[in-house]
């Protein structure tokens, strides 16, 4: 899920930015440092929106740049367990398809991709064995996040499911609502007849 953070930091701005604007060096000082960081309780900084408080500068001895303590707004991604999240088959291997979520993409282990034995292709797509469906790159796809783990903060790992009601190949999750939807025939007998 995206979240808007509210963060306080002490931020350095070089000197090449004194010339600037000071929340204009502020804003390109907190980019440089939290754009595509990565922390288990942020999860992972897609953007920072805007400065918000700036308070009295100061210089440290020996350093040149000058550090302010700042409050700002970030935009981060956290996936949390069970959220269901939508996105693109990025790439299919023996072992699974990886879903493109955003900034990051989650793992959904062969048998988690439909209620089905699956196969898999050298075309890379994976197929059921007994309903027939193909899943293949670049497929809109809609599953559910069963494991989230930032133990490599370098490489968060996220687990995903399709096999439950709802998820699945954006194509699969339509022809299931056709199938359960009544038919326009049955919502007219079923109306109370007037007089």
């Amino acid at each position: 899920m995206f979240y808007r953070v509210l963060m306080k930091d002490h931020i350095r701005v070089a000197p090449k930015y004194f010339g600037l604007d000071l929340n204009m060096a502020l804003f390109k000082s907190v980019k440089l440092k939290y754009d595509g960081v990565i922390d288990p309780g942020l999860g992972i900084v897609v953007d920072v929106c805007n400065i918000k408080d700036v308070g009295d500068g100061m210089v440290i001895p020996g350093d040149g740049a000058s550090y302010y303590e700042t409050s700002f707004e970030l935009v981060t991604f956290k996936p949390e367990l069970q959220e269901v999240v939508q996105g693109k088959i990025k790439d299919i291997a023996d072992f699974g398809a990886f879903l493109s979520m955003g900034p990051i993409d989650g793992m959904i282990h062969i048998s988690q991709t439909m209620d089905d034995f699956v196969s898999f292709s050298k075309e890379k797509v994976l197929t059921g064995r007994d309903s027939k469906k193909i899943l293949k790159v670049g497929d809109g796809c809609r599953a559910r996040v069963i494991a989230v783990s930032f133990k490599d903060i370098t490489n968060p790992k996220i687990g995903l499911t399709m096999r439950q009601q709802g998820l699945g190949k954006l194509e699969w999750i339509e022809e299931d609502n056709t199938k359960t939807a009544p038919s326009a025939e049955v919502k007219e007998a079923k109306k109370p007849k007037t007089k």
